[in-house]
């Protein structure tokens, strides 16, 4: 059947071929032998032509032949070769495989429709195969992180059963399960938090409001931690700056900086929180004392996950500042990281006081 079919289609090809050259030879031949009975006046006889017609005929044949066989090849090298290997990669890729490329067409035309198929096959592959990555990152992540308070939850909970547990290791071991379902709570709600920002589920709620008050709000609701710590507060605000944003999408971002900045400063240390007003923009600062990113790190920090050194590691789950770069992608504002190991940090974050919805 497949041959058939191929049969019928070099057929139809070549008669396409055939009938073309007879219409382009027949139209040449009568506008030559017009133009020449006129200049001359010679006047030719139906036997002088029927030789000629019947070479002229032959030549159309063995040219709409030739010019089949040429297309046929041609078709064969540079489209179905082509085109079978991209079926080939799209087949590799619906089994899984999304190692899958497909190699540039070696023709004369570089920038043929072949060219552009190829290129965006090769980019969806690669853009799948990050993507896959991620997600399998994603996952493991999860898991491990997961299993930190899971196991102190177990733990607690068995020597809970223990009928000889003294009253002051039961309020222990009951702080300990409530922290690590905090710790636990906290994870989950950042991870859908994340999963609805990074899939557009949340939408800015545009309002106009003032930026110095929102810090301030933000920043006293960890006044407990600040005085546990006894930890050095400086503000320096600009009054009545104006932002038109969401207000709740940018507390997610204060209230991670100020928590990460509390965090990791030792008791003692000092945060500094600053608010400048420069044209159409608002400048933050929140800086800290505290023990510093490592360079190597803070290309990294603001993925999901990531924590850097096994001492940040251990308080938090890397997820507070992937918040804050989704945000800060939605709403248009800039974030920018000044650190080093033992130096303290400077996160200087910049927003458009008119909000700039992200594509």
């Amino acid at each position: 059947m497949k041959r058939r079919t191929r049969v019928l289609a070099a057929a139809r090809r070549f008669l396409t071929f055939f009938l073309l050259m007879c219409f382009i030879v027949t139209c040449c031949m009568l506008l030559f032998l017009n133009t020449l009975q006129a200049a001359t006046g010679w006047e030719f006889r139906e036997a002088e032509l029927q030789p000629a017609a019947r070479i002229t005929f032959g030549n159309v044949v063995l040219l709409s032949l030739l010019c089949a066989v040429i297309d046929a090849v041609r078709r064969r090298v540079m489209v179905e070769r082509p085109v079978g290997r991209i079926i080939r990669a799209f087949e590799r890729v619906m089994a899984g495989d999304l190692t899958a490329r497909v190699a540039p067409v070696r023709g004369l035309d570089a920038q043929d429709g072949l060219h552009t198929v190829i290129a965006c096959f090769n980019r969806m592959a690669e853009e799948l195969s990050g993507m896959e990555l991620l997600r399998s990152d994603f996952i493991a992540n999860v898991s491990h992180e997961l299993k930190t308070p899971l196991a102190v939850l177990q733990s607690h909970a068995a020597m809970l059963q223990r009928p000889d547990l003294p009253a002051a290791e039961q309020q222990a071991c009951a702080a300990a399960i409530a922290a690590a379902a905090g710790d636990l709570a906290g994870m989950v709600s950042n991870i859908l938090r994340l999963n609805q920002l990074e899939n557009q589920h949340i939408y800015p709620d545009v309002r106009t409001y003032d930026l110095g008050e929102q810090l301030c709000e933000c920043l006293l609701a960890f006044e407990a931690v600040w005085e546990e710590k006894g930890l050095e507060i400086e503000t320096a605000l600009a009054e009545d700056v104006q932002v038109r944003a969401d207000p709740a999408l940018w507390a997610l971002v204060w209230n991670n900086l100020f928590s990460n900045a509390m965090k990791f400063t030792p008791p003692g240390g000092r945060v500094s929180l600053t608010l400048e007003a420069a044209g159409e923009t608002a400048v933050v600062r929140v800086v800290d004392t505290g023990c510093g990113i490592r360079p190597e790190d803070g290309r990294r920090i603001f993925e999901k996950f990531y924590q850097g050194d096994a001492s940040r590691a251990t308080q938090g789950n890397g997820l507070g500042l992937a918040l804050v770069k989704r945000v800060l992608d939605i709403t248009g504002g800039t974030v920018a990281v000044e650190s080093g190991a033992g130096k303290g940090s400077v996160f200087t974050v910049t927003l458009e006081r008119r909000l700039k919805h992200a594509d």
